[in-house]
Parts: C-alpha cells; sequence; structure tokens
C-alpha cells in the first residue's frame, strides 16, 4: 500500500468524484482545499492531512486515513477516509432542508404541452 498519491487521484479512488477528469477539474477549480490551502491537482496528499471538498452543495470535511491507488468498491472507499462529526452532521441538516422544500413545492398534474412550453418561454422572456 502506497503512502502518498496525488490529490485528484486520491478523491478519484476514494469515490467522492465519477471520473479522474471531474476530480482534477474540482481541485483545480478550487473546490478542494487541503490543510485549509488551494492545491493543484498534482499535488501529494499523504494520511493525516484534512481535505475541505466542495460538492455540489455539499461541503465535506475529512480526515485521509488510507490510500489506494486503484478504485475499489464503496465500502473499502469509505474506509480511506474520516468524516468529522460536525461535518456530517450539517450535511445531513441541508439533506433535510433539501426534502423538506421539494415537499412544499406543487406538482403538475400533467406535462406540458406544445402551447404551453412556448407560453412558459414567452413569459420567461418577459421577466
Amino acid at each position: 500500500m502506497p503512502d502518498s498519491i496525488r490529490i485528484d487521484k486520491w478523491l478519484w479512488t476514494s469515490r467522492f468524484f465519477k471520473t479522474r477528469q471531474l476530480a482534477t477539474a474540482a481541485v483545480n477549480g478550487g473546490k478542494v482545499h487541503l490543510n485549509h490551502q488551494r492545491v493543484k491537482a498534482g499535488h501529494i496528499v499523504k494520511a493525516g492531512d484534512a481535505l475541505s471538498i466542495q460538492k455540489d452543495s455539499v461541503l465535506y470535511e475529512v480526515t485521509i486515513t488510507g490510500i489506494n491507488k486503484t478504485r475499489r468498491p464503496a465500502k473499502e472507499a469509505s474506509l480511506l477516509y474520516e468524516e468529522s462529526e460536525q461535518s456530517r452532521l450539517k450535511r445531513e441538516q441541508e439533506l433535510e432542508i433539501k426534502k423538506l422544500v421539494s415537499a412544499t413545492r406543487p406538482v403538475p398534474l400533467h406535462k406540458p404541452d406544445k402551447r404551453e412550453r412556448e407560453q412558459l418561454r414567452q413569459f420567461k422572456q418577459k421577466q
């Protein structure tokens, strides 16, 4: 088992991102911070490093506990990091809020037909 790896590859092997290209884009886009500092995708990480990962609207605060060179099943990937309790609670609260907001949204009775879609387009252009 290796003792260090590129940050983009670690994010991919730990299954935070579906592809390595998405992981690279997130790191270069400033969505991932290593020990509270912005880094490039080629930066080397090791066990004990702290990561802040912004994925969609969710923020993960994790500490690296292990490193794999290859992408493994999700159960094994979850052993590569330890999420802080505060981060986990905040993430669960945000998920609960999203569920409540979506539950209050009205559900349309049917899909808009061609005429209704055109009316919607015209309405949105006026605003």
